[in-house]
């Protein structure tokens, strides 16, 4: 078993890597100022092939591979959590549904511009009445004629208020429960009938915008359904599967950045006339963060090179998601105590980063989903 990433990946993940840190660390007290990613900080990105990273290349993306883009994901983690939350709801479960599953009048109508960042993607399940219950939803799909009549109302959604493009999982057929929903493309910003709530505000992920999705007699064009009609929770809960890679990975990325600042803080920082790193009870803390990393990044590139080879992750892609989100959160509490009161400022990355991890144990799958996950697959 060879765990080195190919050098194209490995030279990818050192300049995005760079760009975090170097770019958009520089910009993260603007970002948490405004809620708001600056422009230019989205144009470098989009020249990084950000935006594109799930996109084939024939339709103007990167087309990485699963590997690839968890390796790209894992050096975003160690950047600012809401810019890299912004990305990574596009480039994954934004985008992914599209890619495998739209026609190809779909994917020439829309993938260039998600490619190029001039149409962001976002991915709506999440209802007020179904969260981790994604079979309670209620948002209606009724076909009438050459169109669909969307009703319901979403929220929680990532990118929405910024979104071009929406996929939207809706009822079709009641009487199937969970068989009876489907996958449908929808352009938020120009569809009569949607309305897109106030932005969210967040205890943290900065930038990483979401609201409200508010669909009343939307008309959905016939031709916008994605993937055949009752396949859309199935469906979706692929696209979710894969994400949950995704997040395993960022997470890592974090909990890498933690332990450098801790690793550096308690070089410099003195205390009883000696660096702080020079007593056992910060070092222990030091080797639990690093058992953390390493222990995370297996499992995400494992993982990744599965789907890349087209096994079932189902199982193994919870157990990722669960095991990096909790230790990260293990990584962020100890990176605070290293810090002391420093990390309890509003100036230190430190605070910032426990703030906004607290999220990844929640959305696209609790840690409690992800062990009843775990759970059933086992006794399957």
């Amino acid at each position: 078993m060879d765990f080195n990433l190919p050098g194209d990946l490995r030279d990818m993940q050192a300049t995005i890597r760079d760009f975090m840190v170097s770019r958009v660390e520089a910009r993260a007290h603007e970002i948490e100022d405004t809620n708001r990613i600056p422009e230019e900080l989205t144009r470098e990105a989009a020249a990084l092939g950000l935006f594109g990273l799930s996109i084939p290349e024939e339709y103007g993306g990167v087309g990485l591979g699963m590997l690839g883009r968890c390796a790209v994901y894992e050096a975003m983690g160690q950047g600012h959590m809401g810019f890299g939350g912004m990305i990574s709801a596009h480039a994954s479960i934004g985008t992914s549904g599209l890619v495998k599953l739209g026609t190809e009048a779909q994917k020439r109508k829309y993938l260039p511009r998600m490619a190029t960042g001039e149409c962001v993607a976002g991915f709506a399940i999440t209802e007020p009445s179904s969260g981790s219950d994604a079979a309670n939803i209620r948002t209606r799909a009724v076909k009438k004629g050459d169109v669909y009549v969307l009703n319901g109302t979403k929220h929680y959604i990532s990118n929405a208020p910024i979104a071009g493009l929406l996929t939207v999982i809706a009822i079709t057929d009641p009487a199937q429960g969970t068989r009876g929903m489907s996958a449908f493309l929808v352009e938020p910003q120009t569809t009569p009938g949607v309305t897109i709530g106030k932005i969210d505000e967040k205890m943290g992920q900065k930038g990483s915008l979401s609201s409200e999705v508010i669909f009343e007699d939307a008309e959905i064009p016939a031709e916008n359904l994605l993937g055949p009609e009752h396949r859309g929770y199935r469906e979706a809960l692929g696209i979710l599967t894969n994400g949950r890679v995704g997040i395993a990975a960022r997470s890592t990325g974090a909990m890498q950045r933690l332990l450098d600042l801790s690793i550096t803080h308690a070089k410099t920082r003195e205390q009883f006339g000696q660096p702080i790193a020079e007593f056992q009870a910060v070092q222990f803390m030091l080797a639990e963060m690093e058992i953390a990393v390493q222990t995370s990044r297996v499992l995400w590139q494992k993982v990744a090179w599965m789907v890349d080879q087209g096994q079932d992750v189902r199982r193994l892609a919870s157990v990722a998601k669960y095991h990096a989100t909790e230790q990260l959160s293990e990584v962020a509490d100890q990176a605070v105590q290293v810090a002391g009161g420093m990390g309890y400022m509003k100036d230190s990355p430190v605070e910032r980063y426990y703030r906004d991890q607290r999220l990844l144990r929640i959305y696209e799958g609790t840690s409690e989903i992800q062990k009843l996950i775990i759970a059933r697959d086992l006794l399957a």
